[in-house]
């Protein structure tokens, strides 16, 4: 008997292909992080031309051009996902899956292309090139993938399923910090940039499927005319519609994730210099201890999300998310406390944050609207990423001839720049919750005061007899608006 999109097992399998949409491209976000040393090393080199990784399978790129293919990503995501979101919101999910799916396919080959012109001027500007057309794809394709969730989710598991989208996409970074190392070693760099690619394929055939799943249940459910009248209505100036809880909700994410980030993008190199002696840290063990802060997020963020529907709190555990990530980079600056402790917290908060912050906006912009809000706040977080990977790369700079204590000087900067980031995310988390509070407290409410306000957000607006009013008024109001009832 055929599953009814009305269905829980239909939202669900809709979930486990929309979950597996970014799982290839997030094993290749990270994988220069893993493969840094064999990115910056230096093949067949002599003791006489100082090379700190002497290997023979190396890139030779400087640390800042190597910072250079994580800028070069968020600046792409900066440029193109809020067009891309605009372009998801006019056309629908369909021809966003399989567009940007297929950019991160093309990007991540490209970029596995790049790597095999090594020892020419070729090199950087082939993978520079991949790094630009996968960003185009990825970022784009996380923004289908939240407007997917937050339609078939909204009012029902919404903080679960996005928590589980987000376990899904990290167990695809947790098995880049496990196995890619170990895959290089045996096969090659070469081969393993060509396995992530292809990695990038599986995601391809999952937006192939969700598309169907997604198109034929929204003519099951009886929206499809709806969702393209809405879609005709929105506009490039909807944007002044967006509230200020909206934008201070941007700024908090831009100013976490410029912080996590930019970490463990350069935190396996750091670590295996700053711990090895003490610890006996090598190269492989220092990749496993930087993944650390994604296994903590795949496997509690679907769990954190299922906690989040029932009880809210969003802005609030937003604000203490921010305030127990303070002491993160003050360990990892100032101290040589065993490197695990620092990932592993920083991987509890990032979790919450990420359970926390990004379901909240469907709260405040209306459902029409979802792409282009998703797509403005990525493209913001990137310009942020992007950035601090910039400012990174110029405050470790090309390091190759200084001493190890100059180096862990210059590392100690990163730190305390990195921590930098975290008290102004604290700042915009505090506005947040006093501007959410004099709005009706909508990202602290729980499952059941959010149905009262509604509840009671109906009973108002049905005296109102003109519908076409009505319909155009919750257009640009955000779900439950800055009109919601006020629930003690």
């Amino acid at each position: 008997m055929a599953i009814h999109a009305s269905d829980f097992l239909y939202r669900f399998l809709v979930l486990f292909f929309n979950c597996l949409l970014t799982f290839g491209s997030y094993f290749c976000f990270d994988m220069p992080s893993v493969l840094q040393d064999q990115f910056t090393g230096v093949s067949n080199c002599t003791q006489s031309q100082n090379c700190s990784t002497p290997c023979d399978d190396c890139l030779g790129m400087s640390d800042d051009n190597y910072n250079l293919l994580y800028a070069i990503y968020a600046w792409t995501n900066a440029v193109v996902v809020i067009a891309a979101g605009f372009l998801i919101d006019k056309v629908g999910n369909r021809i966003g899956v399989f567009t940007f799916s297929f950019l991160c396919v093309l990007g991540s080959s490209t970029f596995a292309a790049g790597a095999m012109l090594k020892g020419t001027s070729y090199m950087l500007p082939v993978m520079l090139l991949g790094r630009l057309i996968f960003g185009s794809g990825n970022g784009s394709l996380t923004i289908v993938q939240n407007r997917i969730t937050a339609y078939w989710f909204r009012n029902k598991e919404l903080a679960m399923a996005f928590g589980i989208t987000l376990a899904f996409s990290r167990l695809g970074s947790v098995l880049n910090f496990l196995l890619t190392q170990n895959f290089s070693e045996a096969h090659g760099l070469t081969w393993t940039l060509w396995g992530g690619a292809m990695l990038c394929g599986l995601g391809f055939i999952s937006a192939i499927i969700v598309g169907i799943l997604d198109v034929h249940g929204v003519k099951q459910l009886g929206d499809d005319a709806n969702l393209k009248t809405e879609s005709k209505k929105v506009r490039p100036s909807d944007i002044k519609h967006f509230s200020i809880s909206f934008w201070l909700l941007v700024l908090t994410i831009m100013f976490f994730y410029n912080g996590v980030f930019p970490f463990v993008a350069d935190s396996s190199k750091f670590i295996k210099l700053k711990y090895g002696d003490k610890y006996g840290i090598d190269t492989r063990t220092a990749a496993y201890l930087s993944g650390a802060v994604y296994d903590v997020s795949m496997v509690v963020s679907p769990f954190l999300g299922g906690l989040i529907d029932v009880i809210g709190k969003r802005g609030i555990l937003a604000l203490f998310c921010a305030l127990l990530t303070i002491p993160v980079f003050g360990l990892l600056a100032f101290t040589y406390w065993y490197p695990l402790i620092a990932t592993l917290w920083l991987g509890i908060t990032y979790s919450f944050a990420a359970a926390s912050m990004w379901p909240s906006i469907p709260l405040v912009v209306s459902q029409s609207t979802i792409g282009t809000a998703m797509g403005l706040t990525t493209s913001i977080q990137m310009i942020g990423i992007g950035i601090s990977n910039l400012i990174v790369g110029q405050i470790l700079g090309k390091n190759q001839h200084l001493s190890d204590s100059d180096v862990l000087e210059r590392w100690k900067f990163v730190m305390i720049f990195l921590l930098a980031n975290t008290l102004a995310c604290v700042a915009t988390t505090v506005s947040l919750n006093i501007v959410d509070r004099r709005k009706g407290g909508i990202l602290n409410l729980s499952r059941r005061q959010k149905q009262q306000a509604q509840a009671l957000l109906k009973h108002e607006t049905s005296n109102i007899n003109d519908n076409k009013s009505l319909e155009e008024n919750l257009e640009t109001d955000p779900l439950l608006g800055d009109k919601s009832p006020r629930i003690n």
